[in-house]
């Protein structure tokens, strides 16, 4: 009995390499594209939120959520609470207000940033309806303090008005950014790595995030997705 055996012809198989070649490259640039939206929406955020600021300051000679005058000169709807004046954003510290909460009832009322928020003297974290969120679902904050770079408090050589990501932030997401608007250090320039954790949430670990370098660079290649950054003012 004779069997005829039939394989693949070289036409055939360099179609099939071809098709899958197609394929990887489709879904490798979805990647790139998601990853380039992802960035984008990040520092969209991030820029809008310090033109607020520094409109805000333009505008009543002070910063939002440290306005004193804030009840007299914002319509809150419920009534602004009032900052102390004392030209910090304040984190609640040495028995000041939570003025990083405050900024943004502040901002949003004065009619600065989209959105509505709510707080009052005694509001002590960021929940929701108190405080934006970045696209990872992690809220950001800004104040003043020194939790930046290799910093890990507000002691008063380090501090400065500064504006976090909030965490929860894949570390390629934080390099690419860093790359696009700074230096891409984690560790110097106008945009650095924190170690903030928002809302209660379990904060970023530098050694998943930034490497043993000299100088240090963003740890692209463990993948890390809970990271976060801040922009310096």
């Amino acid at each position: 009995m004779r069997h005829d055996h039939q394989g693949f012809t070289l036409i055939e198989i360099a179609i099939v390499l071809v098709i899958i070649g197609l394929l990887l490259g489709g879904v490798l640039k979805g990647q790139e594209l998601i990853t380039g939206a992802r960035v984008r929406n990040l520092i969209a955020q991030q820029d809008g939120i310090k033109a607020a600021f520094f409109a805000f300051q333009d505008r009543y000679r002070a910063f939002p959520g440290d306005y004193a005058a804030a009840s007299a000169n914002i319509n809150c709807g419920g009534g602004c609470a009032d900052g102390n004046g004392n030209g910090r954003i304040d984190n609640g510290s040495a028995g000041s207000s939570h003025e990083e909460i405050l900024a943004w009832s502040h901002l949003a009322s004065a009619g600065f940033l989209n959105g509505s928020y709510v707080a009052t003297a005694g509001t002590a974290s960021a929940a929701e309806g108190n405080t934006p969120k970045n696209p990872y679902g992690a809220f950001v904050e800004l104040v003043y303090d020194g939790v930046y770079g290799t910093g890990t408090s507000g002691s008063p050589g380090a501090a400065k008005h500064n504006l976090k990501t909030g965490n929860q932030v894949p570390v390629e997401i934080m390099a690419e950014v860093d790359r696009k608007i700074d230096d891409g250090k984690p560790y110097s320039g106008a945009f650095q790595f924190s170690l903030y954790a928002s809302g209660g949430s379990g904060g970023p670990a530098a050694a998943n995030c930034v490497d043993s370098a000299s100088p240090p660079n963003w740890k692209v290649s463990g993948s890390e997705t809970n990271c976060g950054g801040v922009s310096l003012f």
